[in-house]
């Protein structure tokens, strides 16, 4: 039997999930075009993903790590309850313009709120309790961004973790290993190991850790 790709999965889960918004169409097709490292793009099977995630929990505040272009933050935020607000940080000032035409297309810019600087920086300045966090930024930074924030999560509250798969880096001895994969694969091995969260590791894209507070 012929072995099937990934890629052919991925393109057969998105051919049997709901359609991409056109919003979120335009963004993702923009960012591609116009964008260094199209790739660290969500995308439309993991954007779904969250978005339906976040409709489920219905957040009332929201922290991401790593903005990007905007399409988690659209997809995160459209799960937010009434009086919800989505904080996102990221580095990159060139984005902001970019992120801002999509949100506002979108109708969710006044439910999304943009810190511009390091995540280490921004974060103990922002008073809030977060029912869900989204770390997908440096991969080096993960463990620390983890350890900042989790005592602000509630109990029972969600936290994403992406590109926990590294490109399958995680599966290679650590002499294979890029400073990237190695962070990663530590990363990971943390998680497993605290007890203070319940955990599964989605094989989606380049991999979703989805962590519960307990």
């Amino acid at each position: 039997m012929t072995q099937t790709r990934s890629s052919d999965i991925n393109s057969y889960a998105e051919q049997f999930s709901s359609p991409e918004s056109p919003i979120l169409a335009a963004l993702n097709r923009e960012t591609h075009l116009k964008v260094e490292l199209p790739q660290m793009l969500s995308g439309h099977l993991q954007g779904a993903l969250l978005s339906m995630f976040s409709r489920m929990i219905r957040p009332r505040r929201i922290l991401e790590i790593g903005t990007y272009t905007g399409y988690s933050a659209i997809c995160l935020a459209q799960g937010l309850c009434d009086d919800g607000l989505l904080h996102t940080i990221d580095i990159n000032e060139e984005l902001a313009d970019m992120q801002q035409r999509y949100w506002q297309e979108a109708g969710l810019a006044h439910k999304i709120i943009a810190h511009l600087g390091k995540a280490t920086e921004i974060i103990p300045g922002i008073n809030e309790r977060f029912d869900l966090l989204f770390i997908d930024a440096d991969k080096q930074g993960y463990a620390g961004y983890y350890d900042l924030v989790i005592d602000r999560v509630r109990t029972g509250g969600f936290i994403f973790a992406d590109n926990v798969l590294y490109d399958g880096e995680v599966l290679l001895p650590a002499s294979e290993q890029s400073k990237n994969g190695k962070a990663i694969q530590a990363f990971n091995q943390k998680i497993s190991a605290d007890d203070r969260v319940q955990q599964v590791l989605l094989p989606i894209r380049d991999g979703l850790l989805v962590m519960q507070k307990l």
